[in-house]
């Protein structure tokens, strides 16, 4: 399973996604939409400034607590624009 978290805020994103493909997905749908409307405005008092780290973490689900298999910068939003990251 695969979720999307912003790692700078480390703030957790709606929606668990079956493939990674599925959840950069939604990261491109995300990247059309401005930086200063939600989802993408930052939650912090300087959003005007900040920016959002969008990640994509894999677990393991069959673990008790969730096991983190893998963790990919994907996606940076912010008033200077979208940057699409390689890790």
């Amino acid at each position: 399973m695969h979720v999307i978290e912003d790692d700078f805020h480390a703030e957790p994103q709606d929606g668990e996604f079956a493939t990674f493909e599925d959840a950069v997905s939604e990261l491109e749908r995300r990247s059309k939409i401005p930086w200063d409307e939600e989802p993408n405005r930052c939650p912090c008092t300087s959003w005007r400034t900040c920016h959002r780290d969008y990640v994509v973490i894999e677990y393991d689900t069959d673990a008790l607590p969730w096991t983190e298999l893998s963790r990919k910068y994907v996606l940076k939003i912010s008033s200077a624009g979208v940057e699409w990251l390689d890790d």
